[in-house]
């Protein structure tokens, strides 16, 4: 019995866990590679926090901000416009298209170039909304078949009393057990 009581103390004794200190060299502690990822997770949090705790001031910020939304509702309503002109007014139509026609090609690349990017941001934002979105509404769905059988269940008790209340007879009518066996299953 001392041999016993001394080989599990040389193994656990001592505040010492020589099993899962040797697996440690192997493996990383689960629970502590999670203690150090929320703290981690935390600081990069309250960083990014920070950065946006200064209050805006004046109205330079509150200019810049109405300026950047600015572009998108301005090329669509001007090439909704563009079409409205075309109709209206031909020859001046014309006269404009004329004068885009003598644009060099380098700039129409430049042009191409800061509306890409701009929508392009635009659109990486949104893709990455959508996916958070996705990934709420997967989240979801097992309390919506949850509830969908529960629906179910109420839909086929309430036309069982129903049916006795309107004195239809449930044990004469072996048509009508078959099909509540195979809506059952």
């Amino acid at each position: 019995m001392g041999l016993i009581s001394g080989l599990l103390r040389l193994l656990f004794g001592d505040d010492r866990n020589l099993v899962r200190e040797t697996a440690e060299v192997f493996r990383e502690n689960a629970e502590a590679g999670a203690e150090r990822s929320v703290t981690v997770q935390g600081q990069a949090m309250a960083q990014f926090g920070g950065e946006f705790q200064m209050p805006r001031k004046g109205r330079f910020d509150q200019v810049i901000d109405g300026l950047n939304r600015l572009p998108r509702p301005a090329m669509a309503l001007g090439t909704l416009g563009l079409f409205v002109v075309a109709m209206v007014d031909p020859l001046w139509f014309s006269a404009r298209m004329q004068g885009i026609a003598l644009v060099p090609e380098p700039l129409w690349w430049l042009l191409g170039v800061i509306v890409s990017f701009y929508f392009g941001a635009r659109h990486q934002a949104k893709v990455q909304d959508l996916q958070r979105d996705i990934t709420t509404t997967m989240a979801r769905t097992p309390v919506v078949m949850s509830n969908l059988g529960a629906l179910r269940r109420m839909r086929r008790d309430w036309s069982e009393e129903e049916m006795r209340e309107g004195g239809v007879s449930q044990d004469g009518n072996p048509a009508l057990e078959d099909w509540r066996r195979l809506r059952d299953t």
